[in-house]
């Protein structure tokens, strides 16, 4: 699928990068506590990430209302724009992989990965 190529689905973008994006777009603003705990990512390397990132102008960070200490991160406009595009590319991908598959293997696939989700939610 491509996850380990340089760029993620041909982006300039690292895995990691790309990653940072999905985990704060749903949150609107987040802290970085939390994108640690979600990718198990050392601190260090978010924040040499995410100090790319600023740069990019792909997020914006600012300290924490409710902890000086703490940092909270948002995707700037840029940012959103790149997120949309990694969804699209995504979708793209997808659909290349279903492509040959007819609908009753799908039906199977879509079982089985079901499966998968309520076992390891357990």
């Amino acid at each position: 699928m491509g996850l380990l190529d340089k760029g993620y689905l041909d982006t300039g973008y690292s895995l990691t990068e790309a990653r940072i994006l999905f985990e704060i777009s749903p949150k609107g603003k987040t802290d970085t506590s939390k994108v640690i705990d979600a990718m198990l990512i050392d601190k260090g390397y978010l924040s040499r990430t995410l100090k790319k990132m600023e740069k990019d102008k792909l997020v914006t960070k600012s300290k924490s209302e409710k902890d000086s200490r703490a940092s909270q991160i948002s995707l700037s406009e840029k940012g959103l724009e790149e997120l949309a595009n990694l969804n699209a590319l995504t979708d793209r991908q997808i659909e290349k992989l279903l492509q040959g598959i007819n609908s009753k293997d799908r039906d199977n696939l879509v079982w089985h990965m079901n499966s998968i989700i309520k076992i390891l939610r357990k």
